[in-house]
């Protein structure tokens, strides 16, 4: 599969399911650009995820996500964007990712190695506390949303990043 096949795929799933890692090795097989969400919104905005959480609240951070979102989806040439877990929770985002044309890849993976993953990670304001508990949580309320909008869904427990891109590829 080359890039001109496939101009642009979106990887989606939770925090801690690999979509940076993923994403940045998927892109360099398929020549394009790596574009994650969270490090364009952090470079836009002057100011973490967390500093963004904080200073503003998660409605604001919710609406420079989107703008994000829409931003490069727009954005011309082949891609890979991993876009940060929560766009999915916006209907905006979801209709965004439907109608661009992009395919969309759900790295779905099971909550408990979710957390952990992602244990110890200070850029992550939403797990403050409970890390496993909340990453229950909003599976629950997330998992419905990412099977909506996934064209693909690969499984990351267990896997390898080579295994993980081989099956998207596939």
């Amino acid at each position: 599969m080359s890039a001109a096949g496939n101009p642009r795929i979106v990887l989606v799933g939770m925090m801690g399911s690999g979509k940076t890692t993923v994403g940045r090795v998927l892109a360099s097989r398929l020549r394009c650009d790596l574009l994650d969400t969270d490090a364009v919104l952090e470079a836009r905005e002057g100011r973490t995820v967390r500093d963004i959480f904080a200073a503003d609240g998660e409605e604001a951070f919710r609406e420079i996500e989107s703008e994000v979102l829409s931003e490069l989806l727009s954005r011309p040439g082949a891609s890979v964007i991993a876009a940060a877990g929560g766009v999915v929770l916006r209907q905006q985002n979801r209709d965004a990712l439907r109608a661009s044309g992009a395919r969309v890849v759900w790295l779905s993976a099971d909550p408990g190695m979710l957390a952990d993953r992602v244990k110890g990670g200070a850029h992550r304001p939403l797990l403050d506390g409970d890390p496993e508990g909340t990453l229950r949580r909003m599976y629950e309320q997330r998992e419905a949303l990412y099977r909506e909008i996934a064209d693909v869904i690969v499984t990351v427990d267990g896997r390898s990043v080579t295994e993980v891109v081989d099956a998207v590829l596939r």
